[in-house]
């Protein structure tokens, strides 16, 4: 596995890789998006406001993480590379800094909340999608820093 800063040449292959791991790791959410406009957010607006890395294993993009100061924006690893520390290499990519970090993810993806949990970070509050474009019910967690 190589992790590496990516360029916006990386934006489809990480658009194709999110709408991938979403639609096969997260099936309760629903598709709310073509994947042209996955593209666009992803080339426009993920891209241009985050640090955005990826791991390639044999080759492609096997996972990705963005963030910026203060959040975890994103972190996708593709279902087939799942359990094989490419998120962890990705977290510690993004909390490298040391600084404080807070993420969202689904109340109902209890494997990522398990991952975040045994890495330090802390359950702030749980809500119930109101405030989400995908009206599913999330939880915030904090990572206090070093």
């Amino acid at each position: 596995m190589i992790l590496r800063r990516a360029s916006l040449d990386d934006a489809g292959a990480i658009a194709r890789l999110h709408r991938l791991t979403v639609r096969e790791s997260l099936p309760f959410l629903p598709e709310l998006h073509t994947a042209e406009e996955d593209l666009w957010f992803f080339r426009e607006r993920l891209m241009v406001e985050n640090e955005v890395w990826v791991s390639e294993s044999d080759g492609e993009i096997s996972g990705y993480v963005a963030f910026k100061p203060g959040w975890v924006s994103h972190l996708y690893v593709h279902p087939q590379h799942q359990g094989r520390r490419i998120g962890d290499a990705l977290l510690a990519k993004a909390l490298e800094d040391g600084e404080a970090r807070k993420l969202w993810t689904f109340q109902q993806n209890a494997r990522a909340r398990a991952f975040y949990e045994a890495r330090g970070f802390t359950l702030v509050k749980l809500t119930d999608g109101a405030d989400n474009e995908e009206k599913t019910p999330d939880a915030l967690y904090a990572w206090a820093g070093r």
